[in-house]
């Protein structure tokens, strides 16, 4: 299974639809971490038939969407959030212990805009970055995580 995962699109119509378009037939779900529902509303419309799921961001005022998600697909366990409830910008601790009340053994989570690929206490965590805005000097970017009977990879990719 190929999960593409995307955060702080930021009204970003353009890089949402670049990163769907290049992973349309390859990926089996896209998630979006926050601060992007106007644009994955446009998305959504164009592509109805995709498992498209996402989170609210700090910015994604008077929204609906939930503050976290978790998802149980092809046997993983996942811990999806933006990230400013947990207080990403400060530590992995509480993002993580809330990930382990679960029973996850992945996390997913955005809003620093800074690329992160880690494996901690038997969790992949990972922060795709900023598909339209990066703050690490980066290019922007996505993320990838595939699932197999085999193990579990993650990666980051540029949009470009």
């Amino acid at each position: 299974m190929r999960i593409v995962v995307m955060s702080d699109s930021h009204r970003d119509v353009g890089a949402v639809e670049t990163i769907v378009e290049r992973n349309l037939g390859k990926a089996d779900m896209f998630i979006h971490l926050g601060d992007g529902e106007y644009e994955t509303d446009f998305v959504m419309m164009q592509y109805p038939h995709l498992d498209f799921r996402r989170v609210v961001g700090n910015c994604d005022y008077d929204s609906m969407l939930p503050r976290y998600m978790v998802i149980d697909t092809a046997g993983a366990r996942i811990f999806c959030t933006h990230g400013h409830l947990f207080g990403v910008r400060s530590g992995l601790e509480r993002i993580i212990s809330a990930a382990k009340q679960e029973g996850c053994n992945i996390i997913l989570y955005g809003h620093t805009h800074e690329r992160l690929e880690r494996f901690e206490d038997g969790i992949y965590i990972m922060n795709p970055g900023s598909c339209s805005s990066p703050r690490d000097g980066y290019p922007p970017s996505f993320g990838s995580v595939d699932i197999t009977p085999k193990g579990i990879v993650t990666h980051i990719v540029d949009v470009n």
